[in-house]
């Protein structure tokens, strides 16, 4: 378990470093809005047209060497990102490492789903908190570098190096084989595009994530071009998210213990409705960071549930569930490059606005699994 949540905190940190130091990269590498929307979607629209066939080959004995090859990939792309020199440079990068978080991440969170399915969503609990510690860790990694001298492109580097002995350690995890009498294969993943709990469970996951990594990806060009503020300050503002997000993930875990989990996420989605607005509305950068912080504690579970939903959707085929998930995340790709384009025509202000479907997303669709009821 420990190496599988190393790799979901080595995702995170690479993600959570290039979020916070977008407004360097845009500056040191000339990017406008649009070109920065550009090099979020295409990767992931390529990442996840790649997703159903790293899915349905890690229901195969296959995995642990997709893992292994996923990381060095991994680390190939970070070390790529860390010497781009314009768009095309950075796009490349991405490009390389979005399929090879397919096969690194993806394919070891279903192996951590394999291990225990009965505490699978303690499980994704624990999984989101590893995650949450590289998103708050990132940003603080920018901040440092910048104060130091060595920038976002030393951040990046040294995170490729990290990810080697990483991937490595991985090939010896075992992977556990797929239910009995289970066939990977094109079969397999219709079958599972025809169930209503299955697409139900897709909807919600790509709705949230507005107010998850769509929002962590613009957090940090709001406070510089909105809030008016500098690039450190913006790195701290993605650390004060991500911290409180950090914070509502180590709580889930009682929460869970508790109370039904399904409750409270629309309970929190409720909140949201009225929190998010005000951030977006207050004027005062110190205000914003205060709504950013509850907003970042109520993201709490919003991923880690639906998630574990999913896969308790289709027992004993995790890797077909990494493919369904590699579908819907197809469908949704395009809304980083939607998202650049507004904001390049009508402002990133009013674009943010459109993040605010999430929570009535969660509202309507989000109600407990059949098979979790009354639990």
């Amino acid at each position: 378990m420990a190496v599988l949540l190393a790799i979901e905190l080595l995702d995170e940190l690479v993600g959570g470093s290039r979020a916070a130091a977008w407004p360097l990269i845009r500056h040191d590498l000339h990017l406008s809005y649009a070109e920065i929307g550009l090099v979020l979607a295409i990767p992931g629209f390529f990442g996840s047209a790649l997703d159903p066939l790293i899915g349905l080959a890690g229901d195969t004995p296959r995995r642990r060497a997709l893992i292994f090859l996923g990381g060095l990939a991994f680390a190939v792309s970070a070390a790529l990102s860390a010497v781009a020199v314009g768009f095309w440079t950075l796009l490349v990068a991405l490009l390389i490492g979005n399929p090879a978080s397919g096969a690194f991440v993806s394919l070891a969170q279903a192996t951590l789903m394999d291990r225990e399915p009965a505490e699978r969503k303690r499980n994704m609990a624990r999984w989101t908190i590893a995650g949450s510690v590289g998103y708050v860790a990132g940003p603080v990694l920018i901040a440092g570098a910048v104060a130091v001298g060595l920038g976002w492109r030393g951040v990046l580097l040294a995170l490729a190096v990290a990810t080697v002995p990483v991937a490595f350690a991985a090939r010896g995890t075992p992977a556990p084989a797929p239910a009995a009498g289970h066939e990977p294969g094109r079969r397999a993943l219709l079958d599972a595009l025809r169930n209503r709990e299955v697409l139900r469970w897709l909807f919600v996951l790509e709705a949230v994530d507005l107010l998850g990594d769509v929002l962590h990806g613009f957090v940090a060009l709001y406070f510089v071009d909105v809030a008016h503020a500098g690039a450190v300050e913006a790195a701290f503002a993605v650390a004060i998210w991500t911290g409180a997000a950090l914070v509502g993930d180590v709580l889930l875990l009682v929460v869970l213990r508790r109370m039904n989990g399904w409750t409270y996420l629309r309970a929190s989605a409720c909140v949201v409705l009225i929190a998010y607005p005000i951030f977006l509305a207050v004027p005062s950068p110190a205000a914003k960071l205060v709504v950013l912080a509850l907003l970042g504690l109520l993201n709490a579970g919003w991923y880690a549930l639906p998630k574990a939903a999913l896969y308790e959707s289709m027992p004993g085929r995790s890797g077909t569930a990494i493919a369904v998930a590699g579908i819907g995340g197809l469908v949704a790709a395009g809304i980083p490059a939607a998202l650049g384009f507004a904001a390049q025509s009508v402002g990133l202000q009013t674009t943010m606005w459109l993040l605010l479907a999430a929570p009535v997303a969660l509202l309507v669709a989000g109600r407990s699994p059949k098979r979790s009821r009354g639990a």
